[in-house]
């Protein structure tokens, strides 16, 4: 009898042993699954991110456009945020998250699909032909532009382009495939936070969400490389013959591969998205249990009567529920503390959001860097130090154990280091170009007061030149003419990107002792001077980066003792909603309109319409891009001062220390913001 009893125990103990098993291999299985769609999420918005310029550049559209194409994400994914935070945790959350996954992986592809339909690109308006090699021809005329390695296109071409351009507008395939991308976004977060936090073994859940955002910002460090090495390979690699290409990447008509980005980044979603319908959708039942004990609900049928009337509460439960939110959501909006905070830090964000977006194209325009350079520097050096930031701000606050007030004032000591970088900024911006007909008259001798309808000079104004035209050439006198026609030029040799033209009657009166009156293709490069404040300003922009991210980090534990105990959750999400909302949608289209302003020559298609921004009063822009970003910081200098006077009196004599129990609260808040800064900085979620 006793054997029977021993071997009893034996059975269940093995049987409880192999639950055990059969749960931890689940919860394992969803946080490798996890992990993986945390990667194809941020992998698929540091592309986004990236590609801004090429896709400006390629659908031939302004930064204000390109800034309403990046905010096309945040709002797919505010379409649908309610609805899956309210429904999702009673539903099957593991194929909920891998149907978003692979509806994120379809937005991406769909993304990349109009560069298969649009046709080759034409960086110029005019059909290159291949000069013979070395030859050299004299003209009576300046009219290079329209012979010389260049035939203008027949009228009825031009005329049949121009009905085919008026009526295509592929880029909202684009807009409409990072709507996609932000809808099947969604589930990843709030979903995945709440499985672990229903599943994880008790106090482990913040050990897991902290992993899980150190693994997810491997998606960026991927991004940048893949973006690095595709920004130099040519739009049309593979279609085209890549030597009759006479543009570089530094040229601002060169577009890269940005497709083949969108593809990977779609496939490495779609494929992120399979395990997760293979997972139970509770780990501590295996999937036999799980349909007996649904059979015995479904044949539970003695008691219809008590379920109507449990339908009739239900009902009224509901009207209570809708009334409580709207008086939940009133207390929050006349808590002056909480307006304040959300206030500030949708300023702080929209800062970093603004800058992170156009990061890449200032690069570009200010300092003469390639997109392909710009994307690595960023990628190797920036991100890993932002994800640094992140993790010492939770360190800092939670080793010196940070009342609310000393929470603040790290917050203000980080914000104001931040504001003073914002300002060390402005000494470190260029010069603008010394360009012919925009910033110098076209004979170079004299600076003009507008870049708009410049006159022709006496050097060039008998050459009937298209103005239009976008050609840059790169005088021996420093000096960049807006094509070579424009600089007067009347003979050429080489072929391709070695092309030189000669003669140029607009170099000749600048006074070159040389007598070497020539032009290659390109814009000049930058000069010494400002290559030298480029890595300044690169190691400013660094340190700059690690203090916002620490400062960053220690807004989410405000929200914890500035609300009450059973209105956080709401306070946490009215507080992502209006991010998302006013920060990631708004911020990218005001930045790009305020960059818009500071362009100095508009591309122009093939109907005479405007199209991307070939070059800005690079001072201008840097004016205006810092100054806008000065604007947005030093409101929240005083807003936070205003904090914490009231902090100071409002909880003057209480203990405002984050407690162990609101700690993990204060975790598990704090992921879902640094979730937000992931998607939109890819940071981040910008």
């Amino acid at each position: 009898m006793g054997q029977h009893q021993h071997l009893n125990k034996t059975a269940e103990s093995a049987s409880s042993e192999k639950k055990k098993t059969r749960r931890c291999n689940g919860f394992k299985m969803f946080l490798a699954a996890l992990s993986f769609s945390y990667i194809a999420r941020a992998l698929g918005g540091i592309i986004m991110k990236m590609s801004i310029t090429q896709i400006e550049r390629r659908f031939d559209i302004s930064s204000s456009l390109a800034g309403l194409i990046d905010g096309s994400f945040e709002i797919g994914n505010l379409l649908v945020i309610v609805f899956v935070s309210y429904f999702g945790s009673k539903l099957h959350r593991p194929k909920l998250i891998g149907i978003g996954c692979l509806i994120m992986g379809t937005g991406s592809i769909l993304t990349a699909l109009p560069h298969f339909f649009m046709g080759y690109y034409r960086y110029s308006k005019e059909t290159h032909i291949n000069p013979s090699e070395n030859s050299t021809s004299s003209l009576s005329t300046c009219l290079i532009n329209q012979i010389l390695s260049f035939n203008r296109t027949s009228p009825e071409i031009v005329e049949k382009d121009c009905v085919k351009e008026s009526g295509s507008h592929m880029w909202m395939y684009v807009f409409m495939g990072n709507m996609l991308r932000g809808i099947g976004e969604t589930p990843i977060g709030p979903l995945g936070i709440s499985y672990i936090d229903d599943f994880a073994k008790e106090g482990h859940s913040s050990l897991y969400v902290g992993s899980l955002n150190a693994i997810g910002m491997i998606g960026p460090v991927i991004g940048f490389i893949l973006g690095s090495l595709f920004a130099k390979m040519y739009v049309d690699i593979g279609y085209v013959d890549l030597s009759t290409i006479r543009i570089t990447p530094k040229d601002s008509r060169w577009v890269g591969a940005w497709w083949l980005g969108f593809l990977v980044s779609g496939l490495f979603s779609i494929t992120s998205s399979i395990p997760f319908f293979f997972l139970p959708q509770n780990p501590n039942k295996p999937q036999k249990e799980r349909k007996v004990s649904l059979s015995l609900h479904v044949l539970k049928t003695n008691d219809e009567r008590s379920q109507t009337a449990n339908l009739t509460n239900r009902g009224k439960k509901v009207t209570k529920n809708v009334t409580g939110f709207f008086q939940s959501l009133k207390s929050l909006l006349t808590n002056p503390l909480y307006v304040m905070f959300v206030l500030l830090t949708l300023l702080q964000i929209s800062s970093f959001i603004g800058s992170f977006t156009y990061i890449f194209k200032y690069m570009e325009q200010q300092y003469g860097q390639s997109a392909s350079q710009a994307n690595f520097l960023l990628g190797v050096i920036t991100i890993p130090t932002i994800a640094t930031g992140m993790f010492l701000g939770g360190y800092i606050i939670k080793k010196f154990k940070l009342s609310l007030v000393g929470i603040a004032k790290f917050s203000l000591l980080t914000s104001i280091i931040s504001f003073l970088f914002q300002l060390i900024y402005f000494p470190l911006i260029c010069e603008s170009k010394s360009v012919a007909g925009l910033t110098l008259t076209y004979d170079g001798n004299n600076s003009v007061a507008s870049h708009i309808d410049v006159p022709l000079s006496y050097c060039n104004s008998e050459c009937n030149c298209d103005e239009s035209q976008w050609e840059p050439v790169c005088g021996n006198n420093g000096i960049t003419y807006l094509s070579p026609c424009l600089a007067g030029c009347k003979s050429l040799s080489g072929i391709k990107k070695s092309t030189v033209f000669y003669n140029c009657s607009c170099v000749e009166v600048t006074g070159l002792q040389n007598k070497n009156y020539s032009v290659h293709l390109g814009e000049c490069p930058r000069d010494d001077a400002c290559t030298r404040k480029f890595y300044v300003y690169f190691a400013i922009k660094v340190l700059d980066s690690f203090l916002c991210a620490i400062g960053l980090t220690s807004y989410s534990v405000l929200v914890i003792k500035i609300v009450q105990p059973e209105l956080k959750a709401l306070a946490i999400g009215f507080h992502s909603m209006i991010l998302r909302s006013l920060g990631g949608i708004l911020v990218p289209i005001y930045f790009g309109a305020v960059i818009d302003t500071t362009c100095m020559k508009w591309s122009t298609n093939s109907c005479g319409a405007r199209g991307a921004c070939r070059i800005y009063n690079s001072t201008f822009l840097g004016r205006a891009f810092f100054g806008l970003k000065v604007a947005l910081v030093f409101p929240v200098l005083v807003l936070l001062t205003v904090f914490i006077f009231i902090v100071k009196k409002k909880f003057r004599g209480k203990d405002t220390k984050v407690s162990e129990n609101e700690r993990q609260v204060m975790d598990e808040a704090n992921l879902e913001f640094l979730n937000n800064i992931e998607q939109f900085a890819s940071s981040t979620e910008e």
